[in-house]
């Protein structure tokens, strides 16, 4: 086997729900090539249904990478994933001049096309002080103490999302600077071309298909797949929309009703903030899920135009 000397991602980003599985299969299928997943809860074995995970049917046909690959208990971040999926992208290079990726978590995306500087190893002993103090005290603490020791994190960070605080937390507290300060301010340059591709769709048609996907999670089980996973409640990992909900549900703070209410609301809110995310960025190519020929015309042209 050797490497092709023009390679190419095609990159396909969007929010939850709007049928990124879908395109990246047949783009996948028509390159006859492989998907690595950025999507950072698909990544955890443990979770199934609650992340929307693609079936068993679709797995089989084009193989993925970083789906199931980790447990809940593993420590996962934007600079892991970046190693994990450059190695990823290298291996399918060996085969093919196409790979392909898909996901929804921003940081992932911008880590594996842009990376991020290096961020220094954390002791353990003091992650596990944090995490503790996080389970006694809850979010609000995290919060304030993020404000007192990284205001510039507090002002600009993701200070509802506890994973990101706690990471922030304990880089301020083991090197004494921000986290946003190890971040890197100047794209490094890939060995092969980026194509990034973003589907949308209007406001009304996603709501519905955020509704419907979790009427869907609940009708397929996903309270039983909480109820496996309530003991590991104060993961990271769990600390996140579909999961924490229902965990509030099961320590009976709110109706079943109102959990899938809030959830609903919550993936909602969450596809707004993954729209706001790439937006920003003009490199991406916008299309409607049901342009599916046209993607592939663009995907077709991005390829012979590589140089």
């Amino acid at each position: 086997m050797m490497s092709f000397p023009k390679k190419i991602v095609l990159v396909i980003v969007g929010p939850t729900a709007a049928g990124k599985t879908s395109a990246a299969i047949g783009l996948a299928k028509h390159f006859n090539t492989e998907i690595i997943s950025a999507d950072s809860r698909q990544c955890f074995r443990e979770l199934n249904i609650g992340v929307a995970r693609p079936s068993e049917e679709e797995l089989k046909t084009v193989k993925h990478y970083f789906i199931a690959s980790h447990s809940i208990k593993d420590e996962m971040n934007a600079a892991l994933f970046e190693q994990y999926a450059l190695e990823k992208a290298e291996k399918i290079f060996k085969t093919n001049s196409i790979a392909i990726m898909v996901g929804g978590t921003g940081l992932y995306i911008k880590a594996f096309c842009e990376g991020l500087h290096d961020i220094p190893a954390v002791d353990p002993q003091l992650r596990e002080k944090i995490n503790l103090q996080y389970e006694m005290k809850g979010l609000e603490w995290v919060q304030q103490e993020i404000s007192r020791k990284d205001p510039e994190f507090y002002k600009k960070g993701e200070i509802k999302n506890p994973q990101r605080l706690l990471r922030a937390l304990e880089v301020v507290e083991s090197t004494g600077q921000s986290i946003l300060s190890f971040r890197n301010t100047e794209t490094v340059k890939r060995d092969f071309k980026i194509v990034r591709i973003g589907l949308e769709l209007p406001k009304e048609e996603l709501h519905r298909n955020i509704n419907l996907r979790v009427d869907a999670m609940m009708n397929n089980g996903l309270i039983d797949e909480v109820k496996r996973l309530y003991h590991c409640k104060n993961l990271n990992a769990l600390q996140t929309v579909g999961y924490s909900e229902l965990f509030e549900f099961l320590d009976k703070k709110i109706s079943l009703a109102d959990a899938v209410e809030k959830m609903k609301r919550n993936t909602r809110q969450y596809a707004k903030r993954q729209m706001t995310w790439f937006k920003k960025d003009k490199r991406i190519n916008w299309f409607f899920p049901i342009q599916f020929p046209e993607i592939l015309n663009f995907a077709e042209k991005a390829n012979l135009d590589i140089e």
